[in-house]
């Protein structure tokens, strides 16, 4: 299934922060209604981070910084649990009751849905994306998926009860993710997904392992996530990001709606149609059809510099926060956009003279954007991503915790 490509898209971040002091834990207790479950696996989420329950049902993930983390616990026949705990001045203890998977438990008749695959196939590029990166990447359960259209609100969803499992032989991860949600507008080509992702590393030999590496810090280099860690540091011009303001205005040379849609309906009916399209150049069918493809806006880039300084506030201790107007126009300069990317119609506009550096665009839905030290988003639905950062997805993921590596 194609569809347009300049769709604009929101991949939600992990909660997750990190500051100096790595000396607290997450320790808790895994009980169903009757009884303490050993070997419940838990994870935290965007992490390679994990363990499991003892035989008395506890666990302890310890050398954790302050911080938020979503802590995922997921065990056979039950339902997947999942809390978000907040680090801050001393270690955290949870208490974690699971619920039967009423799934796993009962026999379930699926109704064969003859629209799955087309869905199916809408689904993983969205979520997997149509990188070079994607191409070795594939989801290898795909069955785990429940999938549901809503033919009046033309939406699609999907979600899962247990680990989506995706192989990424580009990266080297097996990506554990519990999709909590993803919806697609056939209305606005919007996409929206949220979930829970555990990497785990994958073997291969030294040379595998250096090429791994190598397109790791290419997939990291100039994502979101880079973007926002050294947005945090301070440092987003040194690392290579060079920011603007990008304004949408109404377009002058435009005639209003009101007057092109009336003089269609005049021009489209009665035996005067024919002969004012013929001879009237002016006053033509035709002349009012173009008026009215004409775009009703226009975007005006400010070239001026936006300095970090006055665009980053502070929250907490833990937490900055940026507001805007109009929309963030962010360069990228240590990277060009491909000539593939420019095919696939997530390109920005930008004046021949900017270059062909990777450009993607913030636009703010619910201000502010409240955002970690390690780059991770708190409000993650409070905007919407255009340009590179909307084509990059699942397959160009990294851990939160991901470091570049040196190359030798």
């Amino acid at each position: 299934m194609s569809l347009k490509p300049y769709l604009i898209i929101l991949l939600i971040a992990i909660h997750f922060s990190a500051v100096a002091q790595d000396n607290f834990s997450i320790s808790g207790t895994v009980r169903d209604e009757k009884e303490t479950i050993p070997g419940a696996a838990i994870y935290l989420s965007g992490t390679k981070i994990s363990t499991i329950t003892n035989a008395e049902g506890k666990f302890t993930i310890s050398k954790l910084s302050a911080g938020s983390y979503d802590v995922l616990v997921q065990v056979v026949g039950y339902m997947p649990y999942s809390k978000s705990i907040i680090i801050s001045d001393k270690s955290v203890h949870m208490d974690v009751l699971l619920t039967s998977n009423p799934v796993m438990l009962n026999e379930v008749v699926i109704k064969p849905d003859p629209n799955r695959l087309a869905y199916l196939n809408l689904f993983k590029e969205f979520f997997i994306g149509r990188t070079p990166n994607a191409k070795d990447c594939k989801i290898l359960n795909s069955e785990v998926l429940i999938i549901d259209y809503d033919k009046q609100q033309r939406l699609l969803s999907v979600k899962s009860n247990e680990f989506l499992i995706i192989e990424n032989k580009a990266l080297g991860y097996k990506i554990k993710y519990m999709l909590q949600a993803f919806e697609y507008s056939y209305r606005t080509h919007i996409v929206y997904f949220a979930g829970f992702p555990f990497f785990e590393e994958m073997q291969g030999s030294k040379s595998k392992i250096k090429r791994w590496n190598k397109k790791r810090n290419t997939a990291y280099y100039g994502s979101s996530q880079h973007f926002f860690q050294s947005l945090y540091e301070g440092k987003s011009g040194s690392e290579g990001f060079v920011l603007h303001k990008l304004a949408t205005i109404g377009n002058k040379n435009r005639l209003p709606d009101s007057v092109i849609n009336a003089n269609i309906k005049r021009l489209s009916t009665g035996s005067r149609a024919i002969n004012l399209l013929t001879f009237n150049k002016d006053d033509s069918l035709n002349f009012w059809l173009k008026e009215r493809s004409k775009p009703k806006s226009m975007a005006v880039l400010n070239k001026a510099q936006i300095l970090t300084d006055t665009l980053v506030k502070t929250y907490n201790q833990d937490v900055k926060y940026i507001n805007f107007t109009d929309e963030l126009f962010v360069m990228y300069t240590k990277e060009k956009e491909t000539e593939e990317f420019s095919h696939l119609g997530f390109q920005v506009s930008r004046s021949p003279d900017m270059g062909n550096y990777q450009v993607s665009l913030i636009n703010l839905m619910e201000p502010p954007i409240f955002f970690y030290k390690n780059g991770s988003i708190a409000n993650p639905r409070s905007f919407l991503y255009k340009g590179f950062w909307a084509y990059e997805k699942m397959a160009d993921a990294v851990p939160i915790e991901f470091k570049p590596v040196e190359i030798k």
